[in-house]
């Protein structure tokens, strides 16, 4: 089968690879895949960071099982699935009993050595295995993994109580389903863009924003402000991982408010730790997904609570996976996907 694979490390190394065709191993399933979401981690690891070569890339995919290996007995041919993208873990410490494997220190990489959803077929622990409810289509799928990663911050870390302020900056795919998860909890959100984001926050908008605002040619601060009595947001969602939305946070949250850092900073950065302190801040940074997380998100899409079929902006066959990077990379439109073409 062919894969996109990166075979080194440094920036690039990345080629469509002829690869052997995977089978599953005691308690694994094997899933042809249809479609595999282009991430922002993608793109970090093009530029050479997160993750040693060699592998097949891709975490956010959907397809359908074709092969179960030996022991496994929830999961049956033909049906329509996505996974946790976790390869294996301890099982026994005490992350893995919380369901929170990614924090395992012997968690070992989806991909590992050399599997990953951008490829004609992938192989997924039976645990990690989550079904596609009937009203979610397999592109729609791809956008339950990075919803999941959402619900851990905003739901189940973040805490919104309905009618509180939430500034949330960056109003890309990941942005986007902060905001729905955010309405879902009942808060009044106000989201944040540059001049390069006019159409995501007109997507925005469309996907239930209260305030839209333009940083670079409006005073977010004070638009907060004037909408909260001068005391500031009660949380703050930075979704973009931009080192200057993370100051304008911190400066847009009232004292005792809550800050969640959702989107990757890249690298070291300094931090305004006396406003931290002065306003008797409450910081939160959450890491991948949970087994929680992950059937929260499933449920949420299912119930329609969040949409997630408009932030799917591109569909390309895995031969143009250099245009869907740069896509991403130059943040034109939203969220990418890749499909599988050609010869197996």
């Amino acid at each position: 089968m062919k894969a996109l694979y990166k075979y080194a490390p440094g920036v690039g190394n990345i080629e469509i690879r002829a690869m052997p065709e995977p089978s599953p191993g005691p308690g694994e399933v094997k899933c042809e895949v249809k479609f595999c979401g282009i991430c922002g981690t993608d793109i970090h690891i093009y530029h050479g960071r997160f993750k040693e070569p060699p592998f097949i890339m891709g975490h956010e995919w959907s397809g359908v099982v074709v092969e179960t290996g030996p022991g496994v007995e929830s999961v049956q041919v033909g049906e329509r699935v996505t996974s946790v993208p976790v390869g294996q873990s301890c099982g026994r410490c005490r992350y893995c009993l919380i369901g929170q494997p990614f924090l395992c220190d012997a968690r070992e990489s989806f991909n590992r050595p050399a599997n990953g959803g951008f490829a004609r077929y992938v192989i997924a622990r039976e645990k990690s295995i989550r079904r596609l409810p009937d009203n979610i289509g397999f592109e729609a799928g791809t956008l339950l993994e990075p919803l999941a990663c959402v619900v851990k911050s905003v739901m189940l870390m973040g805490g919104i109580s309905a009618g509180e302020t939430v500034f949330l900056t960056g109003p890309g795919p990941i942005g986007l389903l902060a905001l729905q998860v955010a309405k879902a909890e009942g808060g009044f959100v106000i989201l944040a863009g540059t001049d390069s984001d006019a159409e995501r926050l007109q997507v925005g908008r469309q996907l239930g924003a209260d305030v839209t605002v333009n940083v670079q040619t409006q005073d977010a601060v004070r638009l907060v402000q004037e909408l909260t009595d001068g005391y500031g947001a009660d949380i703050v969602l930075e979704c973009s991982g931009a080192r200057p939305a993370v100051g304008l946070g911190a400066q847009a949250v009232r004292k005792r408010g809550r800050f969640a850092q959702i989107g990757v900073l890249d690298g070291a950065m300094e931090l305004d730790f006396t406003t931290i302190f002065f306003k008797d801040l409450r910081l939160s940074v959450s890491y991948a997904s949970s087994f929680e997380s992950w059937d929260r998100a499933i449920l949420l899409a299912a119930q329609g609570k969040v949409q997630l079929e408009p932030l799917i902006s591109h569909s390309l066959p895995l031969s143009e996976w250099e245009k869907g990077f740069d896509l991403v990379q130059n943040r034109q439109g939203l969220k990418v996907l890749l499909y599988y073409e050609g010869e197996q």
